[in-house]
């Protein structure tokens, strides 16, 4: 063997690209079930609707809102931008598909990929200064209280008191987020105090024992005030 051989390069062995593609479909997989909202390239919003039924680059979008677009089954697929917020890595995702329509509100997803994912929770987190109440079952300070949310996002709120809360304490945060919604109620937990001289304290809270389903209704609502905001509907 001619010993320069041995220094030669070998080419980097690539990864079949089955395995590539079985890689890829795992990805798309774990974001089954997520909330998602769907708009054009351009921002426009079309609907929103709960990403399932997800194999390969295909998946279904159930929708849950009034859709702002009349795409007729055979009329060609429609180039959409999709981003939700996935609990599960607690990050926002991006995915990019086309859709067509389907019976009984449910649209065709194929072509599926994952644009982008990001530590972005802000993109989720709602700027609000909304009056509110903190309900604390024991010690100093129990009863209802009132206090001003100054933001949500999936996860957790933010909120201003006059009274004094520490690390680790737990209350019942009450709030309506838009006029024309229901009242919603979450459990909440004091994770950080941020003091503020001169002015009521601020407290970064974590939500607990959150189910599905108030997930689901505060990421609406928080889809809902983004649009408002945007001044669509």
């Amino acid at each position: 063997m001619n010993i320069l051989n041995l220094f030669k390069k070998t080419p980097k062995e690539q990864p079949p690209q089955e395995a590539q593609d079985t890689s890829a479909a795992s990805e798309l997989e774990i974001y089954s079930g997520m909330r998602v909202e769907v708009t054009t390239f351009d921002g426009r919003l079309l609907f929103v609707a709960k990403l399932l039924g997800l194999h390969e680059d295909k998946a279904e979008l159930h929708q849950y809102s009034e859709t702002a677009i009349t795409l007729k089954e055979g009329e060609e697929a429609l180039h959409v931008r999709i981003r939700g917020y996935s609990d599960r890595e607690r990050k926002a995702v991006y995915l990019e598909g086309r859709i067509t329509p389907q019976p009984k509100h449910i649209w065709q997803v194929e072509e599926l990929t994952v644009a982008r994912i990001g530590n972005d929770r802000a993109f989720f987190r709602l700027d609000t200064d909304l009056d509110a109440t903190a309900t604390m079952f024991s010690g100093l300070l129990m009863g209802e209280r009132p206090c001003k949310m100054l933001n949500i996002s999936v996860g957790g709120a933010c909120i201003r008191s006059e009274n004094r809360y520490h690390e680790g304490d737990k209350f019942l945060l009450k709030v309506r987020l838009l006029e024309d919604r229901p009242e919603s109620a979450m459990f909440c937990q004091v994770l950080r105090v941020i003091e503020k001289e001169g002015q009521p304290n601020e407290y970064g809270c974590r939500f607990l024992e959150l189910a599905e389903d108030d997930q689901d209704k505060i990421l609406e609502n928080i889809f809902a005030a983004q649009r408002k905001k945007r001044g669509t509907s």
